[in-house]
């Protein structure tokens, strides 16, 4: 990995965009045969109850868990500088809380769970939300997106507890840069991460990097070179609003333009068959043993096929990421309510999905809270 990181490109910032038509230009050209349009269908033998089907047919499996709203980092595109207010610890979902509700979620249907914060590895009983919820029966993937700072101590346990897939968050190869972003130090620790992932034989190691204009959009033929011999699959995502992010379309940088700067460095860039759900759009370049994917909610959303539902860590559920509307689980769940009462009240709030997220320019002008918040 250090190879790589020393050998860091300068292209030029390109000039900003002539017109907003720029955005939806469909630049994927000849990179092979896009995914066929499947239906969405469930998984051969799992059960899908109608609380997880939205008006739209969507069945929702998928289940995001934000285990905390602290973090160990102060992201600039996560958390503005002045901070935010934590819910107090009252308030928040105790352990037994969130295995209740995952059961509830799973026995329903959901075959996927990953963990999320703030970060998720700051939470002391980690590893045991981990062993608990890997024994779920149905459950088929227990992910975590982490910031990797502490990760590399802790993933031996955590694998042993029963987490089958993981996101590192890395938004640049070069260490000042990254105290700049972050706000604090750990470039390294986050580098010991991904190495310590990829000892332990996860394959792909996903590296998520949100890419800025001006900050990091110079970078991104390196992050491709990591997947030359690594199972990394290198993530490069669209930069979404939030409040207190200072979101600015001049920062964004579209998924035409990325992928027009690696398909010029790298011309056997391949596209490969997403499944239906996939929220990345994912390429194999010849040679390579890693793969490369663009996360496109800004310019070219995939609200078609999504499948997945948010439970906060106040025990808030949130049905998209960009809508501001939510509904209390919590509340019910300490009020003694059953699990038909929770799954009825999930249920209308699945139904209530629209068919699609607002565009990006109405999204940065639509009350939401920080993403720290809501859960990466």
């Amino acid at each position: 990995m250090k190879r790589y990181i020393s050998r860091i490109t300068n292209w030029p910032t390109p000039f900003p965009f002539r017109n907003l038509n720029f955005f939806m230009v469909d630049k994927e050209r000849n990179f092979g045969s896009k995914p066929a349009k499947e239906p969405i269908n469930n998984e051969e033998g799992n059960q899908i109850s109608d609380m997880l089907i939205d008006g739209f047919g969507r069945k929702h499996t998928y289940l995001r868990i934000s285990l905390t709203e602290r973090c160990n980092l102060r992201c600039q595109y996560c958390m503005p500088a002045e901070g935010v207010d934590l819910t107090p610890s009252p308030k928040l979902l105790t352990h037994n809380e969130i295995l209740r509700l995952a059961n509830l979620f799973v026995t329903s249907g959901v075959d996927k769970i990953r963990l999320t914060g703030g970060e998720p590895t700051v939470r002391k009983d980690i590893h045991d939300i981990c062993s608990n919820l890997s024994s779920l029966k149905g459950l088929k993937t227990l992910a975590v997106t982490t910031n990797g700072i502490t990760l590399a101590k802790k993933l031996p346990m955590l694998k042993q507890c029963g987490l089958t897939n993981l996101n590192i968050s890395l938004d640049t190869l070069v260490p000042s840069k990254f105290e700049f972003m972050t706000r604090r130090k750990g470039h390294h620790k986050v580098i010991e991460s991904i190495n310590a992932a990829i000892d332990l034989g996860y394959n792909p190691v996903k590296v998520n990097c949100v890419v800025m204009r001006g900050f990091n959009d110079d970078e991104i033929c390196d992050f491709v070179n990591l997947t030359v011999d690594k199972p990394i699959n290198a993530r490069f995502i669209e930069f979404m609003p939030f409040d207190g992010n200072v979101w600015n379309v001049k920062k964004l940088i579209p998924y035409s333009e990325m992928l027009d700067t690696v398909a010029k460095k790298f011309p056997t860039l391949k596209r490969l068959c997403d499944h239906p759900t996939e929220t990345a759009k994912n390429f194999q370049i010849d040679g390579h043993v890693g793969t490369v994917s663009f996360v496109t909610s800004m310019t070219k959303h995939f609200c078609a096929g999504c499948n997945r539902l948010r439970l906060l860590a106040d025990g808030n559920l949130k049905v998209c990421l960009f809508g501001p509307s939510e509904v209390s689980l919590r509340d019910p769940l300490r009020s003694g309510a059953g699990d038909e009462e929770l799954r009825e009240i999930i249920g209308a709030a699945v139904k209530r999905k629209k068919a699609s997220h607002a565009g990006m320019f109405d999204i940065a002008k639509t009350a939401n809270r920080p993403m720290i918040h809501i859960g990466g």
